[in-house]
């Protein structure tokens, strides 16, 4: 157990970047500074503004340090991105973003010495989603690079070689739909040799190592002690599951919900996972891999609610229940587990009060979540955080569909930057704040849900109407 008391916090988010001081007594945020997140268009190359970065973040420090004092620091980053090193640690190329579509110009050669999915749990993804395309993008279009490159690292890492000199990857960032890690091995993929960098790869860490403390160049113009740790850090939807992995037994799943749905299971049973129904494997901060699975969700209640959410009432949901008022897959077909599917209304939609509607709604997603959990073998309470976290019929729906406790969040260690922080407490730490219970339905109530999720179940394995 660290005895460090105020962490600063690298959170670099795909749209904002946030520096936070988190007090590890209270886990807490006790100071935070937010800037965008800028893609300069190019030349050469959609890429992102290193340098503005990296002035806000030793602004931030100095400033942390003056006003509180920092013992420590960690790293949390987006996934899908790399960073090139060059002889004396600066950037070899700019680092691309992850939207930009030039990686599927050469898809077809990429396809051909892309590693099988049964070996990374990575599934195919457009643009540079998969970091491994990216690379694969960047040495076919960037004159003279590999000759520049001296190693390869994972984002999250790139930060921490500026702050302490030492460059590593890390197992979380590698385990993003990479193509570039086998996570049940926890070995790097076939893709490195085919690419010609396994000697670039830098080597690979665990999240709670303490690689190194902030260069003395650093220190002394940010004010901070000589000597200051470094933690290697993790990816950010990883760093927001490590509380969990530190407070629950598995198997549990979590489930994270926004614009995306993410399911994610933790020590659940073996099953074979489809790519072509929106599964992956991540790796987790314990270097354990995670079958996971996703749908759009938060992108699908804001499409059919239109911007004017209603609570439904228990009346509205007996009428749904009676008359056997449905929503079949799928909103957004482009994802998700119905890929391809055109949703459909069992009774017509403007038949529906719009309380009533809302009760349908909150049923077809709950039936959504509890099929991307059962595409992944979870198993145990289902902890679900985010907006729907406040949904009570959502709630209701998931716990009987699944049949397992529906657990919620408790207390403050939630969240990227909480997440991170915890690291510093290295292997092996627990974590005493406990989540809540969502409490069980009565039998009858529990009885017509279970009949309608039946019902939905037969309704989606029929064939559906597909989109155009």
């Amino acid at each position: 157990m660290s005895t460090y008391r105020n962490v600063a916090v690298i959170d670099i988010g795909k749209t904002n970047a946030k520096l936070a001081l988190v007090d590890m007594d209270a886990l807490a945020e006790i100071d935070v500074r937010t800037t965008p997140n800028v893609v300069h268009e190019g030349p050469p190359y959609p890429h992102f503004d290193i340098d503005r970065l990296w002035a806000f973040i030793l602004e931030g420090l100095a400033g942390f340090h003056e006003t509180h004092g920092i013992d420590a620091i960690s790293v949390t980053t987006h996934g899908a991105s790399v960073a090139l090193l060059d002889q004396i640690g600066g950037l070899a190329a700019p680092v691309l973003d992850y939207e930009f579509s030039g990686p599927d110009d050469f898809s077809d050669a990429y396809e051909a010495i892309r590693p099988k999915f049964e070996r990374t749990g990575a599934p195919r993804l457009p643009m540079g989603l998969n970091a491994g395309a990216q690379l694969h993008w960047l040495l076919n279009s960037q004159p003279r690079l590999r000759e520049r490159i001296n190693k390869v690292v994972t984002y999250p890492q790139f930060w921490v070689a500026r702050l302490t000199g030492i460059a590593c990857t890390e197992v979380t960032s590698l385990g993003c739909h990479t193509d570039l890690w086998e996570p049940e091995a926890g070995r790097f993929s076939t893709l490195p040799e085919q690419l010609g960098l396994s000697d670039k790869m830098a080597p690979v860490r665990v999240p709670t190592d303490k690689v190194g403390a902030v260069v003395p160049m650093l220190a002394r113009a940010t004010g901070l002690a000589e000597g200051t740790p470094v933690f290697c850090g993790i990816h950010d939807s990883n760093a927001s599951l490590y509380p969990h992995l530190l407070a629950l037994d598995a198997p549990f799943s979590v489930l994270s919900t926004g614009t995306w749905v993410i399911a994610m299971a933790v020590g659940g049973h073996a099953t074979q996972l489809d790519p072509s129904r929106d599964t992956l494997i991540n790796v987790n901060a314990l270097g354990q891999p995670v079958p996971s699975a996703r749908f759009m969700g938060g992108r699908e209640y804001e499409l059919l609610m239109q911007g004017q959410p209603v609570t439904p009432t228990p009346e509205d949901l007996d009428t749904v229940l009676s008359r056997g008022a449905m929503l079949l897959p799928s909103v957004v077909s482009e994802s998700g587990p119905f890929q391809g599917r055109r949703h459909e209304w069992t009774v017509p939609e403007d038949a529906l009060s719009p309380g009533e509607r809302a009760a349908v709604i909150s049923l077809y997603l709950a039936m959504m979540a509890e099929t991307c959990l059962g595409m992944i073998g979870a198993g145990g309470q289902t902890l679900t955080e985010g907006p729907f976290s406040r949904n009570r019929l959502f709630l209701d729906m998931l716990a009987v569909a699944t049949g397992r406790p529906v657990l919620l969040p408790g207390g403050s260690a939630t969240g990227t930057s909480i997440g991170a922080a915890l690291l510093t407490r290295g292997p092996g730490a627990t974590l005493s704040e406990k989540p809540g219970s969502h409490a069980p339905l009565e039998k009858r109530q529990a009885q017509a849900l279970q009949t309608y999720a039946e019902t939905w179940r037969m309704a989606c394995a029929e064939p559906l109407a597909t989109s155009a």
